[in-house]
């Protein structure tokens, strides 16, 4: 085989090992590519090991049968005799786990093949879905994530010979730094998906613009205010406020901010209070650069962000964490969340069909549990706890 057409194979192997950090379900192309290269019936991909209390992550691609062949970049259904078997009985018996980190070793180097004849292993594991010959390599990212990639025969195959271990050993550092990417991601991806929750649950519509102003994402708060279109609009992607003269204001303010990010200025942050009509109170906008690294180049990235409060959205401070965090019966917690959503002493009492004397007994209970003496420094404890996370 021509050197060009060898390197162009491994080239595209590499490049299936780095998209597979990116792809939806992980390594879906990878593992599939990596099983032909291998020429193996099996390849899995064990991304979180096993437990008594986890599932774990285990990815296998199978060889597809040439009665019935699966398409070829199909993974096994996590759900089949032998990942679930392995999963729930049967790894906790494998020999071949915690190898030697970015060593290639095959199942035979450390057990050989009259002493895994005899294993509980190959009787009720690997002779059952018909494996016999496995070459493996273990490899961690600086984070901690272990991930175990392994090839498996049948007893009729020839054994892995240096042609195999080479190819493995060569992909190894690529596997190694496309886990770490993996991992960093999914790590970024949590952290994100938390600091959105919160913004969702303090009820502040979030909404992220390119460097030409257009929208680039939103959360549901964002969705819901730029769906209604009273105040806010998107127009042509771009984000604009009813009114000629305010409307001015926030793009004059974007194309600022925008432009200092840029060029790697600081920037102001700035504040607008958007009209609306039908009765409907004023929505307060914070327009604020997005931080940015030195090597950041624009082509549709973060550059601004703008954090809109809706006051007619009711806050969601929740009754049970108010409850825990200030010791507060139900009745005092539910009391001081309806001060906070504006109701006087009075319409709570109305509310709640209870007297006043009942709803000021139960404020003066509030205000010794939370140390605070007035109303209002009742509602600002409220408003700013981590209730309204709850």
């Amino acid at each position: 085989m021509p050197a060009t057409r060898i390197d162009s194979r491994f080239s595209h192997l590499i490049e299936l090992i780095y998209r597979g950090a990116l792809e939806q379900q992980p390594w879906q192309s990878a593992l599939p590519a990596l099983r032909e290269a291998m020429d193996v019936q099996v390849v899995s991909l064990v991304l979180r090991p096993p437990t008594a209390d986890d599932q774990g992550v285990i990815l296998n691609s199978v060889r597809p049968d040439i009665s019935h062949a699966r398409a070829n970049t199909d993974l096994a259904d996590p759900n089949d005799w032998e990942v679930s078997a392995y999963r729930e009985q049967f790894f906790s018996l494998d020999p071949f786990v915690n190898l030697p980190l970015d060593k290639v070793i095959a199942l035979e180097d450390i057990l050989p093949d009259r002493d895994l004849l005899s294993s509980d292993y190959y009787l009720h594991y690997l002779k059952p879905i018909g494996l016999f010959r496995i070459l493996g390599v273990d490899t961690a990212e600086p984070g901690g994530m272990l991930a175990r990639l392994r090839f498996s025969r049948r007893a009729s195959e020839p054994r892995f010979k240096t042609r195999e271990r080479d190819l493995l050993a060569q992909i190894t550092p690529h596997l190694r730094l496309a886990i770490e990417i993996y991992a960093k991601l999914n790590r970024t991806t949590s952290e994100r998906d938390v600091y959105a929750g919160a913004v969702n649950q303090l009820s502040v519509a979030s909404i992220i613009l390119d460097e030409r102003g257009r929208l680039l994402t939103t959360n549901a708060v964002g969705r819901a205010l730029l769906d209604q279109g009273e105040g806010l609009s998107l127009r042509d992607g771009r984000l604009h406020i009813e009114g000629r003269d305010i409307d001015k204001e926030l793009q004059q303010a974007l194309a600022t901010i925008i432009k200092a990010q840029l060029h790697g200025e600081t920037s102001v942050v700035r504040a607008l209070r958007v009209p609306r009509t039908k009765g409907r109170a004023d929505l307060g906008l914070v327009i604020r650069p997005v931080p940015t690294s030195q090597w950041s180049e624009g082509q549709s990235s973060p550059s601004a962000a703008v954090f809109i409060s809706d006051p007619d959205l009711h806050e969601s401070t929740s009754r049970q964490i108010l409850g825990e965090l200030f010791d507060l019966t139900p009745a005092e917690a539910n009391l001081a969340t309806l001060l906070a959503r504006g109701l006087s002493l009075a319409q709570v009492s109305s509310a709640q069909t209870i007297s006043q004397h009942t709803a000021r007994a139960q404020l003066k209970s509030i205000f010794a549990k939370t140390g605070v003496s007035r109303q209002a420094e009742l509602v600002r404890l409220v408003l700013k706890s981590v209730a309204s996370l709850g």
